[in-house]
């Protein structure tokens, strides 16, 4: 991924109209990364933080992989990229809502 495209991303305000919170697309990403982890939507402590998986969640991946935090939010190391890059919200009936339908077909 080059630095344009990834600039590009991150100024994304496509669905702007359809998200409760200013956009904030949130991804690491470096083209030298060996491993890539693809995952639904930042969730509202990653919108927060624009940092993904910053939550119990990620708490766990890392775990899993056993990596630190270090080793995990390194680029080169590890390419982090949701389907939908910014916070779609909350869902009322629990949980946030899924990754709006816009975004991966537009930047995938």
């Amino acid at each position: 991924m080059s630095k344009k495209l990834l600039a590009e991303i991150r100024a994304c305000r496509h669905c702007e109209a359809c998200l409760p919170d200013e956009p904030r697309p949130i991804l690491n990403f470096d083209s030298q990364a060996r491993i890539l982890i693809v995952g639904q939507a930042p969730g509202r402590r990653a919108r927060e933080n624009q940092r993904p998986w910053s939550d119990p969640s990620g708490d766990r991946l890392r775990n899993w992989l056993n990596v630190s935090p270090e080793q995990f939010y390194n680029p080169k190391l590890f390419a982090l990229v949701p389907m939908g890059f910014c916070f779609p919200g909350t869902n009322p009936k629990g949980g946030d809502h899924p990754p709006r339908p816009e975004c991966a077909p537009l930047w995938h």
